[in-house]
C-alpha cells in the first residue's frame, strides 16, 4: 500500500510521556519501572497503565549501559541434548535468585563456540555458562576463563581456572545395569553417546557393571549419541537379528524414544518383548505414551551450582577452581520388566 505524503513515522513513547499521562513525576515513572520501593500501590497500578497505554517498553540495553555491572551471565548451549530445556529453566530461576539475568546463545553448525562467546562478551555478560557443550581442547576457554569465570554443566574438561558440574556418569550406567539384571536380564546392549559429553563415562560404567556381573559374553556397545535418529538406527539394527537382546541401557532419553517408537511400529513390545532404560529424566520420560524407566540427572542442582559459582567469583572473589559431581538416580516407570 503506498504511503501517505503527510504521514510521518510514529515517535517512540519516552519516560516523560508515561510520567506526563500518568500525571506523575519522571523519576516516580522511573521507581515503578525499575520495580523499586517508593510509590504506593495505586500509583504503581496508574503509571503502569498509562506505560502500558502508550506502548511503552523500558530500554533495557539504555538501563544496563547506565549501570557499572551488567549483572548478567551468558549461556551456551546446543540445542541437541535432551536436558537442555530443564538446566536452562533452571538457571533463569536460580539466576532471579541472586539479582542475576541470564542471556542465552546456541552454538549451531555455522556458528562455532568462540564466535558465540565473543558475542556474550560484547552483551557485557560478566560470566559465561556452557552446558554440554563437546570441547576436546579446552585452551580457548581457559583463555575465556582469564577474563570472566567459566562454568561448564554436564562436563569437565579440566582447564585452568574453569569450574564445573555433573553427574557421575559412570554411576548412572552401573545403576541401570543392576535395575535389568535385577529383573533377570543377561543379554543386555547399550547404545552410547559417541564422543558427546557424558557418554565414554556412561560406556565405562556399563562395561564395568557388566563385567562385575560376570556378564561379559552379553557385552555390545553400538554406535549412538544423543538423538532420536540414533535410537532408530540402533532398533533398524536390532530388528534385523534373529537373536535379540532382551534388553538395552540407551545414551539418554531421546535416544531411547527412538528406539520405542521403531520398535513399536515393528510390532515388538516395550517392556514384554524387550526392555528399555534411558538417560536424563526428560518431562517426555514422564509423559503416559513413553513411560520411560531412566537414570536421572538433578537438572535443578546443576544450574543452582553453576549460578552460585559465577557470583562467588564475581561477588566474593573466590578463584580457587571447583568440580562438584552430583550422584544419579533410578526413576523406575514402564519400560523395564522382568
Amino acid at each position: 500500500m503506498p504511503r501517505s505524503e503527510d504521514c510521518e513515522p510514529t515517535r517512540r513513547p519516552t519516560m516523560a510521556d508515561v510520567a506526563a499521562r500518568a500525571g506523575v513525576s519522571r523519576q516516580t515513572v522511573s521507581l515503578v519501572l525499575g520495580d523499586k520501593p517508593g510509590p504506593n500501590p495505586h500509583t504503581r497500578e496508574h503509571v503502569l497503565r498509562a506505560a502500558e497505554d502508550l506502548g511503552f517498553h523500558t530500554d533495557t540495553a539504555a538501563q544496563l549501559l547506565r549501570r557499572a555491572r551488567s549483572r548478567q551471565l551468558g549461556v551456551l548451549f546446543t540445542m541437541e541434548h535432551s536436558l537442555d530445556p530443564l538446566v536452562i529453566e533452571g538457571l533463569y530461576a536460580a539466576a532471579a535468585g541472586l539479582d542475576y539475568s541470564i542471556v542465552l546463545s546456541a552454538i549451531l553448525p555455522t556458528r562455532g563456540v568462540r564466535q558465540a562467546v565473543d558475542e556474550l562478551l560484547g552483551l557485557r555478560c560478566e560470566a559465561i555458562i556452557l552446558i554440554g557443550l563437546s570441547i576436546e581442547s579446552p585452551a580457548h576457554l581457559t583463555k575465556i576463563a582469564r577474563q570472566v569465570p567459566v562454568v561448564e554443566i554436564g562436563q569437565h574438561t579440566g582447564g585452568a581456572g574453569i569450574d564445573s558440574v555433573r553427574t557421575a556418569d559412570d554411576e548412572g550406567a552401573r545403576l541401570a545395569v543392576d535395575h535389568l539384571v535385577a529383573l533377570g536380564h543377561r543379554n543386555i546392549v547399550h547404545v552410547d553417546g559417541g564422543h558427546l559429553p557424558g557418554a565414554a563415562d556412561r560406556r565405562t560404567g556399563y562395561r564395568d557393571r557388566m563385567h562385575e556381573h560376570r556378564l561379559d559374553g552379553y557385552v555390545e556397545v553400538l554406535p549412538g549419541d544423543y538423538t532420536e535418529e540414533s535410537g532408530v538406527r540402533a532398533a533398524a539394527d536390532l530388528l534385523s537379528r534373529p537373536d535379540r537382546p532382551t534388553a538395552v541401557f540407551a545414551a539418554n532419553d531421546s535416544c531411547a524414544e527412538g528406539l520405542l517408537h521403531t520398535l513399536g511400529r515393528a510390532d515388538v513390545r516395550v517392556p514384554r518383548d524387550l526392555s528399555i532404560v534411558g538417560y536424563d529424566d526428560t518431562r517426555a520420560a514422564g509423559m503416559s505414551y513413553v513411560d520411560l524407566t531412566t537414570i536421572r540427572q538433578d537438572a535443578t542442582a546443576m544450574a543452582e551450582f553453576a549460578v552460585a559459582a559465577c557470583a562467588e567469583r564475581l561477588d566474593d572473589q573466590r578463584t580457587a577452581a571447583r568440580d562438584v559431581v552430583l550422584t544419579p538416580t533410578l526413576t523406575v516407570r514402564g519400560s523395564t520388566a522382568p
